[in-house]
């Protein structure tokens, strides 16, 4: 078989297991409300009032991010050393157990504290496997990619990632379609955890046939030689502190854009501005499917005009327009005004998405490449992305002010456009081992 064979189905399964990694990881988000119903009692003087169990949903969703610094670490440096191919194995592995742990869990009204604490443990045990993901694929994707091309393959990163948002929103669209909202209490809630278990044949063929990438074999042949040692964490962060920094910004942006405006927009579009469910599901849809054929395009884009510029403007661009976008929503909520916001924001975030892997994953050379990256991407998605949502559900309440999203959002934002002007401009170089 040729290289160029092996190359693709290599890429083609990177990408579909990390969108059905991010697909696990990212359910537990969109059955938010019905969890919280399932999973946490009520006040017992007001059972009308959901929002405590949402506070106590959305909490247990940010305990996952707490292992994620453990797991990027971990393998991170197994996917530097191992190889990313035995990484990638062991994440859609773990990811598989978490899952069926969630499908299976007995719900609060037949084993009481039981029930949450399962679901901790499946958190847990996701945040983990996903700690190692984004590091080892991205490093993967890029490795893989054809001189010229890094932008458009490392595209993939963040459009496989959408299209676990558009996948998670299609599965909660159908089950809402099918089945009534008793039937969807009673048992119908597990059928988006179940279908994510089509993550076990993904790894086993991750497993069987995807290849190393070269740069990987250079790297292993050159510790062979005594050319390149070993790195540990310590020292990554001592000789990398500026791109480990530099990253973490970028990392925020992203973080509280998948967090607060895709999967947060269901728990906040109908507790929040009491719009209808189904609908809602149907916006995430079309937002979903426009990033996913916009980020491939941007990605290419970034090849030939470079990073830099199409970072800088599509952050910008997102600040601009995210306050005015948000205000007028709140103003008079409506199906329509939340597609075209979506629609809007989507289209900025698309060609951040775009160009964002490949810029993080040229911040760091081939021996801490995974390591490097999983650190940037995992502390910040703890500190930033992991309580957000019940960040934004708590100001939401303290404050009364619907427009506590886009506060959140615009803060994060900021932080990217700052690191956005530190990054070094690679799109042209040949090699990125450096």
């Amino acid at each position: 078989m040729s290289a160029n064979k092996i190359s693709k189905r290599s890429i083609l399964a990177a990408v579909i297991g990390n969108a059905l990694e991010w697909y696990d990881f990212l359910v537990f988000a969109f059955m938010t409300p019905i969890i919280a119903r399932l999973f946490f009692p009520s006040d017992p003087t007001n059972p009308n009032d959901n929002i405590n169990q949402i506070l106590l949903t959305t909490a247990v969703f940010g305990v996952g991010f707490f292992m994620r610094p453990v797991g990027g670490i971990v393998l991170g440096m197994y996917g530097d050393r191992k190889g990313r191919k035995a990484a990638m194995v062991t994440v859609t592995s773990l990811m598989a157990v978490a899952i069926a742990l969630i499908t299976l869990a007995p719900v609060y009204a037949a084993v009481g504290i039981l029930a949450p604490l399962l679901i901790v443990l499946a958190r847990l045990l996701q945040g983990f496997a996903a700690g190692g993901e984004f590091g080892t694929s991205t490093a993967l994707l890029i490795e893989l990619a054809p001189p010229g091309k890094r932008g458009f393959y490392g595209s993939w990163q963040m459009t496989g990632q959408m299209g676990a948002l558009l996948l998670g929103a299609a599965v909660g669209t159908l089950i809402t379609d099918i089945f009534t909202r008793e039937e969807l209490v009673a048992w119908a809630w597990r059928i988006p955890f179940a279908f994510g278990l089509l993550i076990v044949p993904v790894a086993l063929f991750i497993r069987r046939h995807v290849e190393e990438p070269e740069t990987f074999k250079r790297l292993q042949a050159a510790k062979a030689s005594g050319a390149v040692r070993e790195v540990g964490l310590l020292e990554m962060l001592r000789t990398h502190a500026r791109e480990t920094l530099t990253g973490m910004g970028l990392v925020v942006t992203c973080t509280v854009s998948i967090y607060i405006t895709f999967t947060y927009l269901v728990t906040f579009s109908t507790v929040t501005l009491k719009l209808p469910l189904h609908d809602t599901f149907l916006v995430q849809m079309a937002g979903a499917a426009m990033m996913m054929v916009l980020m491939p395009l941007m990605g290419a884009l970034s090849d030939r005009i470079g990073r830099r510029p199409l970072l800088i403007a599509s952050l910008v661009g997102y600040l601009v327009v995210l306050y005015p976008l948000y205000a007028w929503l709140v103003a008079a909520p409506s199906i329509g005004k939340l597609l075209v916001v979506q629609l809007i924001i989507g289209f900025f975030v698309a060609a951040f998405f775009g160009v964002f892997s490949t810029v993080m994953a040229e911040l760091f050379p081939a021996n801490v490449r995974s390591i490097g990256m999983s650190m940037a991407y995992n502390v910040a998605v703890m500190v930033f992305g992991g309580f957000a949502q019940f960040i934004v559900t708590w100001l939401i309440r303290a404050t009364g002010s619907p427009m506590s999203p886009a506060y959140y959002v615009m803060f994060g934002v900021v932080l990217g456009v700052i690191s956005a002007f530190l990054i070094k401009e690679r799109a042209h170089e040949t090699h990125i081992d450096h």
